[in-house]
Formats: structure tokens, sequence, C-alpha cells
């Protein structure tokens, strides 16, 4: 099992900066990728940005050149700069560990952290 713990969710004005942080404990041997999603009421979660254990990054197109993830070890941040109102949303921490059966990979959750941008 792996749990993570995260933390930095809050409030802050469009234009301003925040940053989230997730810490992984457990099993955490063999984790690849971990990432963030973020779910508004009503809607589907969707991915906002992914790094796997090479460090290489993707993110959705709206949040591309204002949010940036990083890891260190088995910590995954996201610095989120240029915050607009649209980005309001629980946010959710990921890490994808390989099962012991090839091919097979576990996705665990955070238990999600408040963003709310205020225009």
């Amino acid at each position: 099992q792996v749990q993570l713990v995260e933390s930095g969710g809050g409030l802050v004005q469009a234009g301003g900066s925040l940053s989230l942080s997730c810490a992984a404990s457990g099993s955490i041997s063999s984790i690849n990728a971990m990432g963030w999603y973020r779910q508004v009421l009503g809607k589907q979660r969707e991915l906002v940005a992914q790094i796997t254990s090479g460090d290489s990054t993707n993110y959705v197109d709206s949040v591309k050149g204002r949010f940036t993830i990083s890891r260190n070890g088995n910590v995954v941040y996201l610095q989120m700069n240029s915050l607009k109102s649209e980005d309001t949303a629980v946010y959710y921490c990921t890490a994808d560990r390989a099962a012991q059966t090839p091919g097979v990979v576990t996705r665990y959750w955070g238990q999600g952290t408040q963003v709310t941008v205020s225009s």
C-alpha cells in the first residue's frame, strides 16, 4: 500500500500563486509516475500534470506555461502561477506503482486538497 498526504491548498486571488506538495509513504518502491488531478463538483476528474520516474512531464493544455510539476524522491510538487478562477477545484495527488504482475499498475490517490481562486 501507498499512502499519499497532500498539503498546500487554500484561497488565492486570481493572478496569484500556490504550491501543492504530496508525500508518498509505505510501499514506495516501484512507484513510477506521480501526478495531480483535479475535480470540480459535478464534473469529471481531469489530469492536470504528471511526472515519470525519469522526470518526463505532461500537462493538460489549460495549465501549460502556468503550472510546473516536479519531484524529489517520494515527494511531488505542483507550482501553480497566474491562477485563474477556472483553476478552482479539489486537487488530488496520484502515485502509480508497478504490481507484481507484469504490466499491471496500481494507482493510489491522496485525500484531496481544495484550491479556490477568487476573481
